[in-house]
């Protein structure tokens, strides 16, 4: 097996990878724009704070209704096609929420994000399974998903900057043309392998040898495959799991501005600057534990299952250090814990989203995408909701965060008891 730091191999794929991370990375920008702009918004609007969680959940309703039907359509038009046109969407919505006149039209504009953002992340997992071996599979992965995190290090304090001195309609505007400038960069950029006029023959043949996603498996029978793998305990195990992972992570994606302006009494932009703190540290667990260490284990001979639970559900117990953000009003003391929660949860996500690409059958890859993106992203609905309830009847988070803890312990005990083995599922006999 080949290297991955043998020079004689070209590097397109890690630009691929770049690329990606460039996306996810604007993408949740689009994302997080409403939870800066909610103090502005809560004002301007006489929103109460479940009328804020109903805003901040409403990309999340359409984005993960559509993550089943999305992941279908990827498998039969493959990542392309879909990728260009989802991106060019991003941007219309972002500039539909910046000209909103009220409540109903920021909320529906979100629900427009939702449906255009949907076949982001499973396409980003069929785009590392065609351009990546398995050995580089846990590294590439971390790219695009710590964008995630490092987006809330670059995003939160670059909107805040617009929202405090131009207002929230120049937040939306702003990661509007973030959008638009990544569609023009993945219009011209991005081919699967097979069709990339740029990737060398030598490169290729590494990529298809060690272990790639094979091009050119898409789905005709969508309807058949997506029956067989809801019956896959293996997936329901996945999914379970990256669900509770959703709950706690969107919850902070969401609620953190707002707990310390709330709880911590912090203007809107000393908060921003404390929020990146936690974020900082999780983008560094996401690329170095998820990423690097588990395909640094792999490659010196360790099983990859027992490696890559062993991060999985590290990381996850790690995530219980939310509770300790429920015993103090100290700021300083609430961001160590949350830091070390983001840090552990960050580091797990990397091995749920390689995960489809390693264990579906042929042509399935975005039909298990998906499905655990549609499981993930329905927490990331119910979550602003839930807290945004126990906020507005009892004034505090604490209650909010221990939620989130027995949430984890549920989703730990999915992946330990459904997932099993790390290996691709038997191909389903689909009557092709």
């Amino acid at each position: 097996m080949n290297s991955t730091s043998d020079p004689k191999v070209p590097r397109l794929r890690w630009r691929i990878a770049g690329l990606i991370g460039s996306g996810v990375l604007i993408n949740y920008f689009d994302r997080i724009s409403i939870s800066v702009a909610g103090p502005q918004l809560q004002q301007a609007f006489g929103l109460s704070p479940a009328d804020l969680g109903l805003l901040f959940s409403a990309f999340f309703w359409s984005y993960a209704l559509l993550q089943i039907p999305a992941g279908l359509i990827l498998d039969r038009f493959g990542v392309t096609w879909i990728g260009r046109w989802g991106a060019f969407l991003w941007g219309i919505a972002s500039l539909i929420s910046a000209c909103a006149t009220g409540f109903a039209g920021i909320f529906a504009a979100r629900m427009l994000l939702g449906v255009a953002e949907a076949p982001s992340f499973p396409a980003n997992a069929k785009a590392t399974g065609f351009w990546f071996p398995r050995q580089e599979r846990a590294m590439s992965t971390a790219l695009f998903d710590a964008a995630a995190k490092l987006s809330n290090v670059i995003g939160v304090p670059l909107i805040a900057l617009a929202v405090v001195h131009l207002g929230w309609r120049w937040g939306f505007g702003l990661v509007s043309a973030f959008s638009f400038a990544y569609f023009a960069a993945f219009y011209l950029i991005y081919r699967d392998p097979s069709q990339h006029p740029r990737l060398s023959h030598e490169e290729h043949a590494y990529i298809t040898r060690n272990g790639a996603t094979p091009e050119g498996q898409l789905s005709a029978n969508p309807a058949g495959m997506l029956a067989y793998l809801l019956k896959s305990r293996k997936v329901w195990g996945l999914s379970l799991g990256f669900a509770a992972y959703g709950y706690c992570f969107y919850l902070f994606l969401t609620w953190l501005p707002g707990y310390l302006v709330q709880t911590m009494h912090m203007s809107i932009l000393k908060s921003a600057g404390f929020a990146a703190i936690p974020w900082s540290c999780a983008t560094l667990a996401d690329l170095l534990v998820g990423g690097w260490l588990i395909d640094h284990l792999i490659a010196k001979g360790h099983d990859e299952t027992r490696v890559r639970k062993t991060v999985l559900l590290a990381g996850m117990t790690l995530g219980l250090a939310v509770f300790g953000a429920t015993t103090t009003t100290d700021p300083v003391i609430a961001i160590v814990w949350i830091s070390i929660a983001l840090s552990g949860l960050a580091a797990a996500a990397p091995v749920g989203w390689s995960l489809p690409s390693l264990i579906a059958p042929k042509g399935g890859v975005g039909t298990v995408g998906g499905i655990m993106n549609f499981a993930n992203n329905m927490m990331g609905a119910v979550a602003p909701i839930v807290t945004g309830i126990i906020v507005g009847q009892t004034q505090s988070f604490t209650n909010a965060f221990i939620v989130a803890g027995v949430v984890l312990l549920a989703g730990m005990a999915a992946f330990i008891f459904l997932l099993g083995r790390i290996e691709p599922l038997p191909d389903p006999d689909l009557g092709r």
